[in-house]
């Protein structure tokens, strides 16, 4: 078992860490996401359809984010590109990007996160944590067929494709822990 390093010590090795490796995966997290967005385009194309600038945009603040963004922390983002930007561009491109299936909309926070697997969604159960805003995708189809078959038995209809099911993240829960004894602060909350 490893013995526990002074808080200022373990909050500096934290930060060191999350630096250099932010860092360290700075070209390939742009490969990627550059990647991704052609893929989008590709797809969208494919349907007959256009990733316009903007809806291309707010994909690419999804990206960026890593995890379910606020309608209103995007516009703020939007604003510093486009000053002009207002409400109804960012939920237009939301709307068109849900509709593709590129994006979720996750109703416990009200926020949004791209899908992990952008033109093949096939999850349905999104585990979201309510304290940071990240989403785990979960590809478990027997799963989601006895659940959806409890629902059923139960009397009811599911109001989407996805099941959305509340937690808390590994790493929320560890702040949480560190929280407990002093060392550290709380996580910020989704955006």
């Amino acid at each position: 078992m490893k013995t526990a390093k002074p808080a200022a010590t373990a909050d500096q090795a934290t930060s060191a860490h999350a630096a250099h490796a932010a860092h360290a995966h700075e070209p390939a997290q742009a490969d990627s996401q550059e990647a991704a967005l052609t893929l989008a385009e590709e797809y969208c194309r494919e349907r007959g359809e256009k990733l316009t600038p903007i809806r291309r945009k707010v994909l690419e603040l999804l990206l960026n984010s890593g995890r379910a963004t606020k309608a209103y922390s995007l516009l703020d983002e939007m604003r510093q590109i486009h000053p002009g930007s207002a409400p109804p561009t960012v939920y237009r491109a939301l709307d068109f990007l849900l509709s593709a299936g590129l994006v979720h909309r996750i109703e416990s926070i009200n926020a949004f996160t791209v899908c992990h697997d952008l033109t093949q969604c096939q999850h349905g159960i999104l585990v979201v944590c309510q304290q940071c805003g990240s989403v785990t995708e979960l590809h478990q189809p027997k799963l989601r067929q006895a659940l959806v078959a409890q629902i059923q038995d139960a009397g009811y209809r599911l109001a989407s494709d996805e099941i959305e099911l509340k937690g808390l993240c590994a790493a929320c829960q560890a702040a949480e822990a560190v929280a407990g004894t002093g060392a550290a602060t709380p996580v910020a909350a989704a955006k």
